[in-house]
């Protein structure tokens, strides 16, 4: 097997660059540049060279042998000066060296996920923590890196062993005096996790989680919709004019509030009649984008936007705004009143939409292997024939496995640790 190598820290010129080796020749390697391997687990300050003896850089080494390490093999670490011409002189030298080549995206991870050092669902909780921009997204993922998923699914596999071999032991030996009959609340076990399974599949995806609570501004011409866009976003990412039309395309940002990740949309004023075919398209997209929206903020006339929407009063700075009697939350963008306050209220809105840390959350590919079992324990009945019990218990446990990793197709590796960087 090659030994894989590749910078594993931020994008040079940096302070400090890592530079990363996995795999049977590390040591070899490690040898070759420093002229040494330190003592397992303890950073040691060497003096890097190549094959001619050139001095490369002076850098801390760090020895990590396998199997006890994130990938389950033979690593070393490379703590070297983080500029440019210094990562490619020792790379350089690494590709030089027997056994060594650069690694492939995610090829870290995928060789701990092979050798057993972690499951697919907290591989894909690593994915989704590198890619975290908000609190709410580190808070969960960090859970699903930690195991928080996969130890619950090992629970329930662990229930439907248990049931499996209740009824192998009666279908085996069921006519011997020394076995037991099923257990009475055999079928109620059944039941109660087909409910728990149930319970979870209903639970927000965490694609959502990614995604952002997504939230419209509507409105016609000149309602001020791109000044609260502005306004919420704290910068002018839109153009703003007092002649209508002005926004003729939808404009998107993602922003936190408050460590809640939001999908923030501006859109074209919606009005029936206009001469210029731009902006009727942008008045179409507006349109479709308040059928994709989990909230829209209607800042037109009152009852006249979708159903759901938040009625929002604008421009209190001037005395000729128009009133709104039923209005969510009264806002001046200009000067700010109101704004904070209707913040506050959509981190708790969304914080109801999104998945909660602590609650437990599925991605769309697990809840699919966790619906398989749902629908394989639901469908037992007490009449049911104990060999077509014996077989959607079977189904149950392979959607477990298949969820963590255990019964998996190379396509869906590639998928997945493709999302990863160079060095993880």
């Amino acid at each position: 097997m090659d030994t894989i190598f590749a910078l594993s820290s931020g994008k040079p010129p940096a302070a400090i660059a890592v530079v990363r080796l996995s795999g049977p020749h590390a040591r070899e390697a490690l040898m070759s540049l420093a002229g040494r391997v330190p003592e397992p687990k303890r950073v040691s300050l060497v003096k890097l060279r190549d094959r001619e003896g050139l001095v490369l850089d002076h850098a801390l080494a760090l020895w990590l042998p396998g199997p006890g390490t994130v990938s389950g093999e033979d690593m070393a670490e490379l703590h070297l000066h983080g500029g440019k011409a210094v990562i490619a002189a020792v790379e350089a030298a690494l590709a030089g060296s027997p056994g060594m080549r650069a690694a492939e995206p995610g090829e870290f991870t995928r060789r701990a996920f092979a050798n057993g050092r972690i499951d697919l669902a907290e591989a894909e909780g690593l994915a989704e923590l590198l890619s975290a921009e908000s609190e709410l997204q580190r808070r969960l993922a960090v859970e699903l890196a930690g195991g928080s998923l996969s130890a619950q699914v090992g629970t329930w596999l662990e229930q439907v062993l248990l049931l499996s071999a209740e009824l192998e032991a009666q279908l085996d030996f069921g006519d011997e005096d020394d076995v037991a009959g099923l257990d009475p609340a055999f079928f109620a076990r059944i039941v109660a996790l087909a409910a728990e399974l149930r319970d979870w599949l209903i639970r927000p995806r965490t694609e959502r989680l990614r995604e952002g609570f997504r939230l419209v501004i509507a409105g016609p011409p000149n309602a001020g919709k791109s000044t609260l866009f502005n306004a919420l976003l704290e910068t002018e990412a839109a153009i703003t004019s007092a002649q209508a039309g002005t926004t003729r395309d939808v404009l998107e940002r993602n922003v936190a509030f408050d460590g809640v990740p939001f999908s923030l949309v501006d859109t074209a004023g919606l009005r029936g009649e206009t001469e210029d075919e731009i902006e009727r398209i942008g008045i179409g997209r507006a349109e479709a984008e308040l059928a994709r929206a989990d909230l829209v903020l209607w800042l037109g006339p009152e009852g006249e936007g979708p159903d759901g929407a938040w009625e929002i009063e604008t421009k209190l700075d001037d005395a000729a705004h128009a009133a709104k009697r039923m209005a969510v939350h009264r806002v001046s963008a200009l000067t700010g009143e109101g704004v904070a306050e209707l913040k506050r209220a959509l981190v708790v809105h969304a914080q109801d939409a999104l998945p909660k840390p602590g609650e437990g959350a599925l991605n769309a590919r697990q809840a699919r292997f966790v619906g398989e079992a749902e629908r394989a324990l639901g469908s037992i009945t007490a009449g049911l024939d104990p060999l077509l019990v014996a077989e959607n218990l079977r189904v149950a446990r392979t959607g477990f496995d298949r969820l963590t990793g255990r019964a998996s197709t190379e396509d869906m590796l590639d998928t997945l640790f493709g999302r990863f960087c160079i060095g993880k």
